[in-house]
């Protein structure tokens, strides 16, 4: 665990973007996968927007993607199997760089076919609670047809980064601009940020 731990923060320190691309466990990736189809089947995904709190909007020309929040108090054990592997994460990241993370908060994320999510930065402009932003794939057999890359906007070299199950991205949020391209296919992910409030 502590090999993907350190592989995120090298190629974070290397390019401000961290990946790992095997973070989640292929077991644990199908449990949280099966775990998001279930909710969605019951239709318990709702439309994502953007801004936080009073200022939540919503806006299909910005994002079309549906999510639900994770929880402890759901007491589903994929979910607290994945949030101890995140708090593991979160001791390593404090003690190696010194972060200060003190909390977090993720949710499932659900993009259909034809859906996508413009060009945005992660931090709210009045909340600075949101240090880094983090995505862990759950899309087995993807291909380059299917789209749904997450392009990340440097200024000397764009990334786009397919998503691909297990794999982890992490960027500081309130540095980079970031979109998810139109995906062809059904596309999952947990998404999420480490807080410092």
């Amino acid at each position: 665990m502590e090999n993907s731990f350190e592989t995120l923060i090298a190629s974070y320190i290397e390019n401000k973007v961290g990946i790992s691309e095997h973070f989640l466990s292929d077991e644990l990736a199908n449990h949280l996968k099966e775990n998001l189809l279930s909710l969605n089947h019951d239709n318990l995904l709702l439309t994502a927007g953007t801004g936080n709190a009073e200022k939540l909007t919503h806006n299909t020309l910005v994002r079309s993607d549906v999510i639900y929040w994770l929880d402890k108090k759901h007491n589903n054990p994929y979910e607290n199997e994945f949030f101890v592997q995140i708090e593991a994460f979160i001791d390593y990241l404090n003690e190696s760089c010194y972060a200060g993370i003190t909390g977090y908060e993720f949710h499932y994320t659900l993009y259909e076919a034809g859906s996508f999510y413009s060009k945005h930065i992660d931090q709210f402009q009045d909340n600075s609670s949101r240090q880094f932003s983090m995505i862990s794939y759950l899309n087995n057999n993807w291909e380059e047809k299917d789209g749904g890359e997450l392009l990340i906007h440097q200024l000397d070299n764009n990334q786009k980064i397919s998503p691909t199950q297990g794999k982890t991205v992490f960027f500081k949020s309130n540095e980079l601009e970031h979109e998810v391209l139109v995906t062809q296919e059904r596309r999952m992910s947990v998404t999420g940020w480490l807080k410092r409030d």
